[in-house]
């Protein structure tokens, strides 16, 4: 049975996104640097893991790679949009749309490489 390229992705996004988080909390914890300054990693963080999660999407779908990173940039915004919604009871703001226009252009770049990877 083959697995799904989206779910094997998202699963690389998610686990790079938390271990970004894991270490960007580590080091907001050891230092003085305030919180709000780090909106710009946020951001870094959460294009790194789709650029990851896209390449391995793309390389196990084996064609198409564009569609399927960008296609998990729309469901990685949903499942952290849902999240937040869920826990956080926030809405779609300006930030829900900063990581929709990051994550799915990423995702894309991403899978492009994972397609080229595969040979």
């Amino acid at each position: 049975m083959k697995k799904s390229p989206l779910l094997s992705g998202l699963t690389y996004a998610v686990g790079v996104m938390l271990i970004g988080t894991l270490i960007a909390s580590l080091i907001l914890l050891a230092t003085d640097i305030p919180e709000d300054s780090w909106r710009k990693t946020t951001w870094m963080i959460h294009s790194l893991a789709m650029l990851i999660g896209g390449m391995v999407s793309g390389k196990r779908s084996g064609s198409r790679g564009w569609y399927q990173g960008m296609l998990l940039g729309a469901l990685y915004v949903a499942v952290v949009w849902l999240v937040g919604f869920l826990a956080y009871d926030s809405g779609l703001t300006k930030d829900t749309l900063i990581l929709a226009g990051l994550a799915v252009p990423s995702g894309a770049i991403g899978g492009m490489i994972g397609v080229n990877l595969k040979r």
